[in-house]
């Protein structure tokens, strides 16, 4: 592990000694480059069981899930198990005004979702967040199943039933983009499977991981100037010392309330790319089960990271279609690395630099104090 370690730090160090002008055309050229997978489709990466383009939209919606709970777990410390139910909160609010109900276009559902689910956010973190620790994790864990429960026995929302004809976001259908095909090591342009530029359909998921990847990549600059703002220092205040943080000045309530809200309606607007992808939704898609893979991402990728979370959100979406030929083995395996996680890396796979940094300050101490007991 620490020879993994000293390797990326190596390669960080050489690219922060590279011009600025060539850390941008690198930062750029990686971008394009994950942007252009579900056309290149990598031997190595590609998902031979189940249709690539739609795991990599999974790929991204899940991030932008992993990044919202990062905000409240990872940031102001706060352990939400309900996170579901602002995913379905958000998800629930296009269907019901896209279809169900209305018919407004995409354009004004998806800022609906995210208002809604904000609300919500406020709604629920008003009362609870006074209490910590485990009985936040119960209340929170209690909200996402009412929401399930509400959507199941409401009749406005169609109960089991569900809400279809979803709107989809419009399509300009631009230019046909061919995609890559490979026969080992060895790269053929396919020109019978092409994509079609902006063309949101539901036989090709390419479009959808686009558009989902740009918000993605708007939603990560917007949380790197929240988390290096005077907020996100309250933030941090709040998670390490609450009542050190009260006696310095900080309302820590009133940033806690925010860190929800915000997680909230990050997490609306990853629903609502659920629903306008998937065009139908019911109650089943949005059980307890997922509030606890949620929690997994930012647990294994490192709480208060963003690209950890989001490179765990990835790594677990993506490897259980990848080794779907295992079949149930591929549960079992996950386990079995889960378990391993926790025991050897707890901090998760990329801690925070601040994590990184107590970690060595405390392992120094206890050399010293070691050192100083074998002198005595």
């Amino acid at each position: 592990m620490n020879a993994v370690r000293n390797f990326f730090h190596s390669i960080r160090v050489r690219l922060g000694r590279l011009p600025r002008w060539a850390q941008l055309v690198l930062w750029a050229l990686l971008v394009l480059l994950v942007y252009l997978l579900p056309i290149i489709n990598p031997p190595f990466l590609t998902t031979t069981g189940s249709d690539f383009g739609a795991v990599l939209f999974s790929c991204a919606m899940y991030s932008l899930v992993a990044i919202g709970l990062n905000i409240v777990i990872g940031y102001a410390g706060l352990l939400d198990l309900g996170y579901i139910g602002f995913f379905a909160i958000g998800a629930y609010t296009v269907g019901m005004l896209g279809s169900a109900h209305a018919t407004l276009p995409l354009i004004l559902l998806v800022p609906a979702a995210i208002i809604v689910t904000m609300i919500s956010g406020v709604l629920l973190g008003a009362p609870t967040l006074r209490v910590r620790g485990d009985y936040l994790a119960i209340v929170t864990l209690g909200f996402g199943e009412i929401v399930r429960l509400v959507l199941v026995n409401s009749g406005w929302s169609n109960g089991n039933r569900g809400i279809s004809n979803i709107p989809t976001p419009p399509s300009i259908e631009l230019f046909d983009i061919p995609h890559i095909s490979w026969q080992g090591l060895t790269a053929f342009v396919d020109l019978e499977t092409t994509t079609t530029f902006l063309k949101f359909s539901v036989t090709d998921s390419v479009p959808y991981y686009w558009l989902t990847l740009t918000l993605v990549l708007i939603v990560l600059f917007l949380d790197w100037l929240m988390q290096n703002s005077r907020v996100g220092r309250a933030w941090e205040a709040t998670r390490e010392d609450e009542d050190a943080a009260e006696l310095m000045g900080v309302p820590t309530f009133r940033f806690k309330l925010l860190a929800f809200a915000t997680g909230a309606a990050i997490g609306g607007l990853s629903g609502a790319m659920f629903a306008t992808k998937q065009q139908f939704i019911n109650p089943e898609n949005f059980t307890i089960i997922y509030s606890v893979l949620f929690v997994a991402m930012v647990v294994v990728g490192g709480q208060g990271n963003r690209w950890g979370v989001v490179f765990a959100a990835v790594l677990l979406t993506w490897a259980p279609e990848k080794f779907r030929f295992l079949a149930d083995g591929r549960f079992f395996l996950f386990g079995i690395l889960l378990m391993a996680l926790a025991i050897f890396r707890p901090q998760g796979l990329i801690p925070p630099k601040r994590t990184v940094r107590a970690r060595k300050a405390e392992e120094e101490e206890t050399e010293i104090l070691e050192e100083g007991h074998a002198h005595a």
